[in-house]
C-alpha cells in the first residue's frame, strides 16, 4: 500500500462516516471537490420532523394549546417546588373582576363591548382560578384536569373565530 493513500493513526468514532481524499498530483492550484451524501433518515426522526414543520407553520392557530400546556407545566412546577404559591396567585384571581368594575365605573360600556369585556373577566378569572386551585391541589387532582381540558377546548374553538376578525 502507498504511503499516499494509507491512513496515519487517525481514529473515528461510531457512526462517522470518514471519506479520506489523497494529496493530488500536478498542480497544485486545483483544489479536490467533494460530493456529501448524508445517511437515511430513520422513520421516527421523519415523523418528529414532519411534526414539528407542522407546528411551526400552524403556530398562531394553535397559540391557545401552546398556552394551556404552559400553564400545566407552570402549575405541575409550582406544585412541586411550592405548593404554598397558591395562596398568592389567589388574590390574582378577582383582578380581572376588579378590573370589570373599574373600567365599567370610568368609561361605560355597551352592547358589544360590555358582552366582550365580561367574556375576558369571566375567561381571566377561570384560568387564574384554575391556576391557583392547581398550584395548591396539582394540575391532575379531582376535576382540575377536566377543567383544564374544556377550557383548552373552548380556548381553542373561540380562537380560530376570533383570530380572523382581529
Amino acid at each position: 500500500m502507498s504511503s499516499r493513500t494509507r491512513a496515519r493513526g487517525v481514529k473515528t468514532t461510531a457512526g462517522i462516516h470518514t471519506v479520506r481524499i489523497p494529496r493530488q498530483r500536478g498542480r497544485r492550484s486545483h483544489e479536490p471537490f467533494i460530493v456529501v451524501v448524508p445517511e437515511q433518515p430513520s422513520l421516527t426522526r421523519e415523523a418528529f420532523g414532519f411534526l414539528g414543520r407542522m407546528l411551526w407553520r400552524f403556530r398562531q392557530a394553535l397559540a391557545p394549546t401552546g398556552h394551556a400546556v404552559l400553564a400545566l407545566a407552570v402549575a405541575s412546577i409550582l406544585h412541586t417546588i411550592a405548593w404554598w404559591s397558591a395562596l398568592l396567585l389567589a388574590p390574582v384571581a378577582v383582578a380581572p373582576v376588579l378590573w370589570l368594575g373599574f373600567l365599567q365605573r370610568r368609561r361605560p360600556g355597551r352592547g358589544g363591548a360590555l358582552r366582550w369585556r365580561i367574556t375576558a373577566a369571566v375567561a381571566a378569572t377561570l384560568a387564574f382560578g384554575w391556576m391557583a386551585f392547581a398550584a395548591g391541589f396539582g394540575p391532575f387532582a379531582g376535576p382540575l384536569e377536566q377543567i383544564w381540558l374544556m377550557g383548552l377546548i373552548v380556548a381553542q374553538a373561540a380562537w380560530l373565530f376570533v383570530r380572523r376578525s382581529l
